[in-house]
């Protein structure tokens, strides 16, 4: 007879998603995971039957706390769609490492699948077609994933910018001088601030 289970699906996302922001997602595999639970990594398969499960699973981890539920419909469309992207970035920012898996994962994801639906039913009360909430939706999606792991892995205030705003001004002047600029821009304004220009041209774009 087998032995009875004792890790919980809570545990393995807990364990992967750690070994993600210590060691970075390439860094994730059976064995590391295993290993951050003290297992052999043939143990670690008497839980999950590969690679994309425990992706899945991390995703599910790092989303289990975002709320899906749409805003009131008393407030205007580009709000509540602008209070959905933001949940995201609140939830996903602590976990930077793992956005590539929820893209990855957009389609089997039972959270995410549910956050979609939310947004598309904001457009749909707002009187968008499917071909508009199908290209809505993906620029939002594009957009969030985007923005987070730039914010995290190439944020304005780093040394990368700090390079940029070094840069020849004979040379580079405007790539100098927003650089420079840049570097006054704080995470949240710029978060904000690109989906506020987003938001703009689906509003344009939905007239």
């Amino acid at each position: 007879m087998p032995r009875p289970k004792s890790l919980t699906a809570a545990d393995l996302a807990a364990a992967a998603i750690a070994v993600i922001d210590r060691d970075g997602l390439p860094a994730l595999s059976m064995r590391t995971v295993a290993a951050e639970l003290g297992l052999s990594t043939m143990a670690l398969y008497r839980y999950v039957r590969d690679r994309d499960e425990l992706e899945l699973l991390v995703v599910e981890g790092v989303l289990h706390t975002l709320e899906t539920t749409p805003p009131p419909p008393q407030s205007p469309w580009p709000e509540r769609i602008a209070t959905m992207a933001e949940r995201v970035r609140a939830t996903v920012g602590e976990h930077p490492g793992v956005v590539p898996l929820l893209l990855r994962h957009r389609q089997d994801s039972i959270t995410t699948l549910r956050w979609s639906e939310a947004v598309l039913t904001i457009l749909t009360e707002a009187g968008w077609t499917e071909t508009g909430r199908a290209i809505a939706l993906r620029a939002l999606i594009s957009y969030l994933n985007g923005a987070i792991q730039l914010e995290h892995l190439g944020a304005l205030g780093g040394s990368g910018t700090a390079v940029i705003a070094a840069l020849p001004r004979s040379d580079f002047p405007l790539m100098a001088a927003t650089a420079e600029a840049a570097r006054q821009i704080s995470p949240e304004d710029e978060f904000t601030g690109g989906l506020r220009i987003l938001l703009a041209g689906l509003v344009d774009s939905r007239s």
